[in-house]
């Protein structure tokens, strides 16, 4: 039986340290090369437009969604439109925690929606998106037939391991088989030297002690597929926190694509040698990925209600078998589409720029098919940073008013002030102005203090998924919610695979903080500190190890 208690790492942390050590010879293996640069992101009009979930168009295009994944369904193992091989395209090459995650999954929902146009007969369709800050719960029509995987079409290809394996890794070995010399190159680097490691970390299986470990399994039984039920539809009230427009705002902010001196600064997260590694030192996720995305990722898959393991689909990288991936991913692509149109509006960069442009720009993608069933060959990250090669744009959500109201323009890029913490036995100790706090209290939508958490290497390998960050909170609180005066934000590790660099480097997060702190109410004339400590969100209140934080002021 899979282990449920195990606090062992999970392997990918360790792994990417091996595909580090080859770091040097990446330009040349994997072909790096210049990049134009866009003359424009938006055409002046589109063809296709993504609706909320929520809106008649939105509605009309779930019915297609369902008719093409009914035919996904019933398509061969060893077809390159399978259902489930569709979701080992994810699998197998998905970035998380690093620049490269936003236009990885641009393309990734491209070529899919390309694949359910013709499939469903459709030729008009356009992923709705589903805008969880307007929406906090699972939409209703998610529930029906094969937009649910507890649907029977799924329990016959997935109603245990012993059956998937059957139906699937026949398959696989097929595939791994007709790999190009390149993608082996990338599949090394993500420390899949062979099929039998690749499949351990579908099975949870551990080569360190002998066993699965439930909570790293990226099978999900089909009666444990999704925690989210028709009956019990809402997120709980941290994920509903950390989609709140607080946080949206504070993440559209961002005056940089990236910034390599401050992670703040950035709307995306760190700068890798290849998209398919962890970085070489700490890993640091942007405001977005690092807040709603992983959070609405870990809660629908179950992460808390059903921790230790195992969990759902979208708790882990084989998530796209939940069909709601691709909306959850369709409101991640029009936030970094919003964010893109703000910052042409403002006159500021919106990629990476001089030679770090072509750096990221040139990183080849080599896993996609595209409607026909054919692999888009070579693709780069470069064809994805627009959405012309797709021709969509989106209907409005959440999120707009930054374009038009000129109170929540966002911070510029003057250097912002930095505090450091000092931390002693677990518990971090930083100094804020009371003027900082009364300005950050008076902030109309963006927060004006931000603050950064780095959670050590060994917390972030645990079986832990989700952290609670406190904030002058009491000994052994337990049992916290959001609207305590001592919460200040979940952060959440997704997948098994996590996110760390080599072993020893930690995972930061940057987190807004909320205005119902009680520590705010101590402003006066002098300074005031503020004790930062981390707790699982779930089953303990021993405090979790802090590598270091600081606090950010937005000038």
């Amino acid at each position: 039986m899979p282990r449920s208690d195990s606090g062992h790492s999970r392997r990918l942390f360790l792994r990417n340290t091996a595909g580090i050590l080859g770091a040097t010879a990446l330009p040349k293996l994997l072909g790096a090369a210049e990049a134009p640069l866009p003359s424009s992101l938006r055409s002046n009009s589109t063809r296709f437009t993504r609706h909320n979930v929520t809106s008649a168009q939105g509605k009309k295009a779930l019915e297609s969604y369902a008719k093409g994944i009914k035919v996904m369904l019933g398509l061969p193992p060893d077809h390159p439109q399978n259902w489930f091989r569709n979701a080992f395209i994810h699998f197998l090459d998905c970035p998380h925690g690093n620049w490269w995650f936003y236009v990885w999954h641009r393309g990734y929902l491209g070529t899919f929606e390309q694949t359910i146009r013709k499939l469903s007969g459709d030729r008009e369709f356009a992923i709705p998106y589903w805008d969880w800050t307007e929406l906090p719960r699972m939409p209703a029509e998610m529930f029906n037939g094969v937009l649910d995987p507890h649907q029977a079409r799924y329990s016959s290809s997935t109603k245990n391991l012993s059956v998937f394996s059957g139906y699937f890794k026949t398959a696989l070995q097929a595939f791994w088989i007709s790999l190009s010399d390149a993608q082996k190159a990338q599949l090394i680097l993500r420390g899949y030297a062979d099929l039998d490691t690749l499949w351990n970390d579908v099975t949870g299986y551990s080569t360190e002690i002998k066993e699965a470990i439930s909570g790293n399994m990226a099978y999900a039984n089909p009666c444990g597929s999704r925690y989210l039920t028709r009956g019990n539809p809402h997120l709980d009230d941290k994920t509903s926190y950390n989609v709140s427009q607080a946080v949206i705002y504070s993440g559209l902010s961002a005056p940089f694509f990236y910034n390599a001196s401050d992670q703040s600064l950035s709307f995306s997260s760190s700068r890798t040698l290849s998209h398919n590694m962890a970085p070489t030192s700490t890993t640091k996720f942007s405001i977005l990925e690092g807040l709603p995305h992983n959070k609405v990722h870990n809660f629908v898959g179950g992460v808390g209600p059903l921790s230790p393991g195992p969990f759902g689909n979208m708790a882990n990288n084989l998530s796209p078998i939940d069909p709601i991936f691709f909306l959850h991913h369709s409101n991640m692509d029009r936030l970094w589409d919003l964010w893109t149109r703000k910052q042409q509006m403002l006159g500021l960069p919106y990629l990476p720029e001089g030679e770090d442009y072509n750096v990221y720009a040139s990183e080849p993608f080599l896993f996609f098919v595209n409607g026909e069933g054919q692999y888009l060959e070579p693709a780069k990250a470069g064809d994805f940073i627009s959405t012309h090669p797709f021709d969509y744009d989106y209907q409005p959500g959440s999120g707009e008013a930054i374009l038009q109201n000129i109170s929540l323009q966002p911070r510029g890029d003057k250097p912002m002030s930095a505090r450091m913490a000092v931390v002693q036995e677990n518990i971090a100790a930083l100094s804020v102005s009371s003027s900082d706090i009364k300005r950050h209290l008076s902030a109309t939508t963006v927060p004006v203090i931000l603050l950064e958490i780095t959670l050590p290497h060994d917390v972030v390998m645990s079986s832990v998924r989700d952290f609670d960050v406190l904030i002058g909170s009491p000994d052994k609180l337990m049992g916290i919610r959001s609207d305590s005066p001592y919460y200040a934000g979940t952060v959440s590790v997704l997948g098994h695979s996590g996110h760390s660099g080599p072993e020893g480097a930690g995972v930061s997060f940057t987190l807004p903080l909320p205005k119902t702190l009680k520590a705010f109410e101590a402003i006066g004339s002098n300074d005031v500190t503020l004790k930062v400590s981390v707790i699982p969100s779930e089953g303990s209140n021993h405090l979790v190890p802090l590598e270091k934080a600081s606090l950010r002021v937005i000038p």
